[in-house]
């Protein structure tokens, strides 16, 4: 498991109620209209909301800066690693050709009315281990195919996909919300995996083939044309010899999708727009679709493991041979491990790329999170200073005379600053910073529904603030209000029905 430095005994100002109200309310504040107004990078952002807030509640600027320092280091230590490998995961998944593989083999096997329910399946299986950007993109080709050769509207289509990809990104680790709520409320995180799957399965059920049906009907999207797949010819003859020379025709083989893998695009995966031929700089190699079957156990891996690991401690003794070995295999980051190494050769070597080639796809998967990451070390000395300050005592201490639910306390918390910011990482940091000493008055499960409930929060009503918005609008063609109509109400549909989950969960266990 993995957590946050603990508060201290006592905290780091004397400051009365009033004024640490005050602070967190600056604090917090410097942060949305920093993001919202100034249109700062929420890492810069964070860290002078983090400063304001110190200030304002009479904490040394030593201690702010130790604070501060001490909440970034342990969550990088900790959730950073765990982003870094689901990341090479995703990275091979998607430049493999995985990823592809499993969506192709379900679609091509479902007609009919089906198709919406297995674009959701597909989209939250490989949503498990992919940022939901990197899924949209894999998506998007498959979608617009589908719609065309199918004559379904697009809408009926997307929306289960685009439902399967939010709720696990929102709701599962290990993506960075998740993983930053586990470690923030001292979650187990087998535990919350497992709550987190069960409260996905319907979940995605309502947002996606339900709504998705119902919204077509309003949202006539017209599918991009411009967007759909193109093939690549392959290399023939002596048009190949004579732009690349002799034996050029040999070497230079189209993949299963007609596309040209190089070296360049191994080291700079995803650069090119969904479905486009990828660039022929001279170095291609052929490429192997990895088989259907060995690809999904990759995915499965880690997130068996990690439920093993939950059940073992509720079904084994603790000192049994057994349940050592699953503490191990189960912990997050030796699951996650595991899955790389496994990935490696089941999705890397079987596509048939060197060892070079898959060292550069691992290391190319890493630089596009870096922004991810920062803003997660950010928001975790943000965090840090709000509790060492004394403000999460204060809100615990208010929440138990208002015998308010720590549950929609979270996720209201989460709610206001994911509208407000449009960032639902940063809505998952603060919601978690500031309910953090509820979690210590929790059983285990109340904890990890409510590292849940602040999940969900978080993916409320996406708008125009939010770099999502703007993704799905552009990949699917839409004006601004089938936007709106559209992904935004289907956020919305999946923070009100998970958390009506969460709310269910508590009332059972």
């Amino acid at each position: 498991m993995v957590t946050l430095l603990a508060a201290p005994a006592e905290p780091l100002t004397d400051a009365g109620d009033a004024q640490l109200i005050v602070a967190a309310l600056l604090g917090i504040a410097a942060v949305v209209v920093l993001i919202a107004w100034g249109k700062v990078h929420p890492f810069l952002a964070l860290i002078l909301g983090a400063g304001v807030l110190g200030v304002v509640a009479g904490v040394g600027a030593e201690a702010i800066v130790t604070s501060f320092s001490g909440g970034v280091g342990s969550t990088v230590g900790g959730v950073g690693l765990l982003i870094a490998l689901g990341a090479m995961i995703g990275g091979l998944l998607a430049e493999s050709g995985g990823a592809d593989g499993i969506v192709t083999r379900i679609v091509d096997r479902v007609s009919g009315q089906a198709l919406p329910w297995a674009m959701a399946g597909v989209a939250a299986l490989i949503g498990l281990p992919l940022f939901f950007e990197v899924g949209v993109v894999l998506l998007v080709p498959i979608v617009l195919l589908v719609a065309k050769r199918t004559g379904m509207s697009l809408m009926k289509v997307g929306i289960p996909a685009l439902a399967g990809l939010s709720v696990l990104h929102g709701l599962v680790p290990p993506h960075p919300g998740p993983l930053v709520a586990i470690s923030s409320l001292d979650a187990d995180l087998g535990l919350t995996l497992g709550l987190g799957l069960l409260i996905a399965v319907p979940t995605v059920i309502v947002a996606g083939p339900v709504f998705g049906n119902m919204i077509s009907r309003y949202v006539p999207a017209t599918i991009p044309e411009a967007l759909l797949p193109t093939r690549a010819p392959a290399a023939v003859g002596g048009a190949e010899q004579g732009a690349a020379g002799p034996g050029a025709a040999g070497r230079r083989q189209a993949d299963v999708d007609g596309e040209l893998l190089t070296e360049d695009d191994l080291v700079n995966p995803g650069t090119g727009r969904p479905g486009a031929p990828v660039d022929d700089s001279g170095t291609e190699t052929a490429r192997r679709a990895p088989k259907f079957w060995p690809a999904v156990i990759t995915v499965l891996l880690p997130v068996v493991l990690m439920l093993l690991r939950a059940i073992g401690e509720l079904a084994l003794a603790e000192d049994t041979p057994g349940r050592r070995v699953l503490d191990i295999v189960g912990t997050p980051m030796v699951a996650l491990l595991a899955g790389v190494i496994v990935a490696m050769f089941t999705l890397g070597f079987q596509a048939g790329f060197s060892r070079k080639q898959v060292s550069s796809v691992l290391g190319g998967s890493l630089p596009p999170i870096a922004g991810i990451l920062l803003i997660v070390a950010a928001g975790g000395g943000f965090k840090q200073v709000l509790v060492d300050a004394g403000v999460g005592n204060l809100v615990a201490d208010a929440a138990k005379d208002a015998s308010l639910s720590p549950l929609l306390l979270g996720w209201l918390v989460a709610v206001g600053i994911r509208v407000a910011t449009g960032s639902a990482t940063v809505a998952t940091i603060t919601a978690a910073g500031i309910v953090a000493p509820l979690a210590a008055t929790m059983d285990r499960p109340g904890v990890a529904l409510l590292a849940l409930a602040i999940g969900c929060g978080s993916l409320f009503f996406s708008h125009v603030n939010d770099a999502g918005f703007w993704l799905v609008k552009e990949y699917f063609g839409l004006t601004v209000g089938q936007t709106i109509k559209s992904w935004s109400v289907l956020e919305t549909i999946i923070s009100v029905v998970g958390f009506a989950g969460v709310l269910l969960l508590d009332l059972l266990l």
